[in-house]
C-alpha cells in the first residue's frame, strides 16, 4: 500500500479539558447523527430496490450527515463550480474529511482501495454506501473497468482519489493514470465527463496549516479525536473546475496529467 510520509506533523499542545468535553460532546452527537442516518439509508436503498429510482430520500440522508459532520467538525464550506451529475470526480486527497465534504455536495459513490473494506466500522459504513474497492492486482483490473463503467452508465458520479495516497493538505501529488483506462476501453468511456476537483482546508490562526491532513503512520482514530476537539472556526474551500472528456485526449496518461495540472492550479489558487 502506497503511503505518503514526506511531511512530519506539527507539534500540539496538550488539549484542555474544556477541548476534551467539546470533542467528546461533538463525537456523541455525530455518532447519534450518523446511526439515525444509516437506517434512513438503508430504508431508502431497500426502497430503491423495490419500487426504482424515484425513491431518493435517502440521498439527502446522507447529504444532511456530510453536512452536520462539517459542522460539528468547525468547518464552513465554500463552493465554486457546478458538480457533474453523471461521471467521475478526480480530486486530491488530504484526509477522512474528503469524504464529507464531497458527499456534502450530492450523492457521490467513492472509489477506494480494497483494505478499506475490513477497516472495523468505516469498513462496514463503506460497504453499505456503495464504494466501488479496487485491488491493485493486474489480474482484477479488467474486471473493475467494468464495474466503473456500469455504475456510470447507471447515472452515478464516482469520485477517485489518482494520488493513491492522502497528504498534508499543502501540495497536489502525481497522478496515477491505473484507474484512467477505463476511460479507454474500446470507445467505452470516451464520453465520460471526467470533472477535476481541488481542495483545500484552511484552519484557524492557532492550528497550524496541516491540520486536516491525515498521512504516514497518523492513527485514523487519534486524527478523529484531535479535529473533533480543537476544530473552530475553519473553512474548506472546494472548486468544481470544467469537466473533460476522454475523447479529446490521446491516453490515460495524458488524461490524468490534465486533470492533475486543473487540480493543482485550483489548488494554489485557494490557498
Amino acid at each position: 500500500m502506497h503511503t505518503w510520509n514526506d511531511a512530519v506533523p506539527d507539534s500540539l499542545p496538550p488539549l484542555t479539558p474544556a477541548q476534551k468535553l467539546r470533542g467528546g460532546a461533538r463525537l456523541a452527537v455525530f455518532a447519534l447523527l450518523t446511526g439515525l442516518c444509516l437506517v434512513i439509508f438503508l430504508a431508502g436503498r431497500y426502497g430503491r430496490a423495490a419500487f426504482g429510482r424515484r425513491v431518493t430520500f435517502h440521498f439527502g440522508a446522507a447529504r444532511l450527515w456530510a453536512r452536520a459532520g462539517l459542522w460539528l467538525t468547525g468547518l464552513r464550506l465554500s463552493i465554486t463550480g457546478t458538480p457533474i451529475s453523471c461521471g467521475a470526480l478526480v480530486a486530491n486527497h488530504s484526509s477522512w474529511l474528503d469524504v464529507l465534504v464531497l458527499r456534502a455536495n450530492g450523492m457521490i459513490y467513492f472509489v477506494s482501495k480494497a483494505e478499506v473494506a475490513s477497516w472495523p466500522g468505516i469498513g462496514f459504513l463503506t460497504r453499505i454506501s456503495g464504494t466501488v474497492f479496487i485491488e491493485r492486482k493486474r489480474v482484477a483490473a479488467k474486471r473493475q473497468e467494468d464495474i466503473l463503467l456500469e455504475r456510470i452508465a447507471a447515472r452515478q458520479v464516482l469520485c477517485f482519489f489518482p494520488e493513491a495516497t492522502s497528504t498534508d493538505g499543502q501540495r497536489v501529488l502525481p497522478f496515477k493514470s491505473s484507474l484512467f483506462s477505463a476511460f479507454f476501453r474500446d470507445g467505452h468511456g470516451e464520453d465520460v465527463l471526467i470533472q477535476p476537483v481541488s481542495i483545500r482546508y484552511h484552519p484557524p490562526p492557532d492550528l497550524p496549516d496541516s491540520f486536516y491532513g491525515w498521512w504516514g503512520t497518523m492513527g485514523f482514530e487519534a486524527h478523529l479525536w484531535q479535529v473533533f476537539c480543537r476544530s473552530r472556526r475553519a473553512r474548506v474551500n472546494v472548486g468544481f473546475h470544467p469537466p473533460l472528456r476522454p475523447r479529446d485526449l490521446p491516453d490515460r496518461k495524458t488524461l490524468a496529467e490534465r486533470c492533475r495540472q486543473v487540480v493543482a492550479a485550483g489548488h494554489a489558487a485557494q490557498g
